[in-house]
Formats: structure tokens, sequence, C-alpha cells
């Protein structure tokens, strides 16, 4: 699944645009979240792909979606 990541006055957010829903990323498994899980706010858990831990925001990358599927 597509999913942008971008950092706002709030903190970092996740944009589906498949599901057109915005919510922000309150748990990351690593510290430079790339190759690790987060978590955002509705509960959903993506597993992102390995990048440098510097990569530039905003960005779309294609995250697996973790547990039940729709």
């Amino acid at each position: 699944m597509k999913i942008m990541i971008r950092n706002t006055p709030k903190g970092l957010s996740a944009y589906l645009p498949k599901k057109d829903l915005e919510e922000p990323i309150v748990e990351m498994e690593k510290e430079a979240m790339w190759g690790g899980t987060i978590k955002i706010k509705n509960g959903w858990v993506f597993d992102l792909p390995e990048m440098p831990a510097d990569t530039k925001l905003p960005i779309t990358v294609n995250a697996r979606k973790l547990g039940d599927e729709e």
C-alpha cells in the first residue's frame, strides 16, 4: 500500500491516498523509522522499506500493512 510520510507541526503523519486518510504516527519500532514498523493513530501497523536514515520528507513509499486486511 502506498503511503506518504511527512512532517507536520504536530509531528510525523502518514497519508494513505487510496483511503483518503491522514493519521499521526504514534509509534515507531526504530528511531530512524526505515526498515521497521510504524503505528498510526487508528491502530494500523505498517512495515516500512529500508532507506537511509537521512531520507528527506515528504516521501511516498510502498509499505506493507500488518494485521487484518480489509
